[in-house]
């Protein structure tokens, strides 16, 4: 057999077995659920010196392979990820159980009494790179909607995320529901993720979790529907009626809190105003704290800032690195944003409750904020207990992916004998 062949039979195999598990899951009661998260959540944390050991070996082969320290800090696990890890699953066991929620219901003149209820999509293929914490996540939010799941995580973190699904598969096994709920692809084979891409009748929906390159392919060659947002190009606009203490808080954190996450602030936009003010403060703070500021107009006058070039405006940059810009006025800065976003998170700071409502009236991204950090553009600040990705389209999911937006809908219509006239 081929490579590609050999894929296909594999990605066959697991599809066939996770429909299968998907109708036990359709009607498996919440408890099971609940119980099956909750034991994966201790034998994560049982499970801490295999799973760290397992780590070792996969930042040993990211860095042999090249990754950027931003992709190796995405790859990495500590005592305290693990703990976040096993938190975010006891999370989910402890939500509403979404299938079966009435989401709208109503009578009609004939009789009839609708109702329109949650019920699961069926195969989740999710496709990712280096986070061995999406494991988890994916699974855990895949079971909790009953949906069953098929992991292909990167070739960085091929043992990392063995030893997390190996913690889902006994939560599975201690409450009696199939193993085959949660399975992964066992091989570091690109093929396998061109099977899946085409495994039409198998998996329902994709959910890419990565970079652009990644997920520029899954939109690309995709049979199936996908879930996904290309890519996390975040922008921080500083009013004029920005409080100053607040602004210098929360510029830092949306670009240095964690650098290599999609929520990571990637372009600085500084009302005039505001500089008139204040002057070039932000950027000195930037500048202090390591990050490469490419700034433009007045703003690269600033001591230790790099002159921007056009390409660096719809960047992403993943890295600390941020691009500056100042304009004139929120109208401005919206014109910049609808220009150079990705419609994924965009934050305003100001005090002007009429700004803010007005940048989130104009603006479409999927995530928009006032007087906080983009940082929070994560399911589990949301309150999902964690997220199977973010989606910056327009169709069913935007936005975080929790449990609820791994569901679809069906209409559960009763009468009485009613008929038609």
């Amino acid at each position: 057999m081929t490579q590609m062949a050999e894929a296909q039979q594999l990605i066959s195999d697991l599809g066939k077995r996770a429909r299968d598990a998907a109708l036990t899951l359709a009607e498996a009661p919440a408890d099971a659920k609940a119980q099956a998260l909750e034991t994966a959540a201790d034998a994560v944390l049982t499970r801490e010196a295999e799973i760290l050991r397992a780590n070792a070996s996969d930042l040993e082969f990211g860095r042999e392979k090249g990754l950027s320290e931003a992709m190796l800090d995405r790859l990495r696990l500590d005592g305290g990820r693990l703990s976040a890890i096993a938190m975010g699953l006891r999370e989910v066991a402890a939500q509403p159980d979404p299938v079966g929620q009435v989401i709208a219901q109503w009578d009609r003149p004939s009789g009839l009494h609708i109702r329109r209820v949650r019920t699961p999509i069926g195969v989740i293929g999710v496709i990712y790179e280096s986070r061995p914490n999406v494991t988890a996540d994916a699974g855990a939010l895949a079971l909790k909607s009953g949906n069953a799941v098929i992991l292909r995580g990167g070739s960085e973190s091929l043992h990392s995320s063995a030893a997390i699904h190996a913690c889902m598969a006994e939560g599975l096994r201690a409450a009696g529901l199939p193993e085959a709920a949660i399975q992964m692809v066992p091989t570091r084979d690109r093929a396998a993720v061109s099977a899946m891409l085409q495994a039409q009748g198998l998996i329902d929906v994709i959910i890419p979790r990565g970079g652009k390159g990644l997920v520029g392919l899954v939109q690309s060659e995709a049979r199936v529907p996908v879930f996904a947002h290309l890519e996390g190009i975040c922008h921080v606009y500083v009013d004029g009626a920005a409080d100053l203490d607040k602004a210098r808080r929360v510029v830092l954190n949306a670009k240095t809190r964690r650098t290599g996450i999609c929520g990571a602030a990637e372009c600085l936009l500084i009302d005039r105003a505001f500089l008139a003010r204040h002057g070039d403060i932000l950027l000195r703070d930037l500048i202090a704290a390591g990050v490469e500021v490419r700034a433009a107009d007045e703003l690269a006058g600033t001591a230790g800032t790099v002159p921007a070039a056009e390409g660096d405006f719809g960047h992403e940059f993943l890295d600390m690195i941020i691009a500056a810009r100042p304009v004139d006025g929120i109208e401005a800065a919206i014109a910049h944003i609808r220009r150079f976003g990705s419609q994924h998170t965009e934050a305003i700071l100001t005090e002007d409750q009429a700004k803010a409502d007005r940048f989130f009236r104009a603006l479409d991204s999927a995530i928009l904020l006032h007087n906080a950090s983009t940082q929070f553009a994560d399911g589990g600040e949301f309150g999902m207990g964690a997220e199977i990705g973010i989606a910056t389209g327009k169709m069913h999911a935007r936005g975080p992916v929790g449990a609820e937006q791994l569901t679809s809908f069906k209409y559960l219509v009763s009468g009485d004998g009613t008929i038609r006239s």
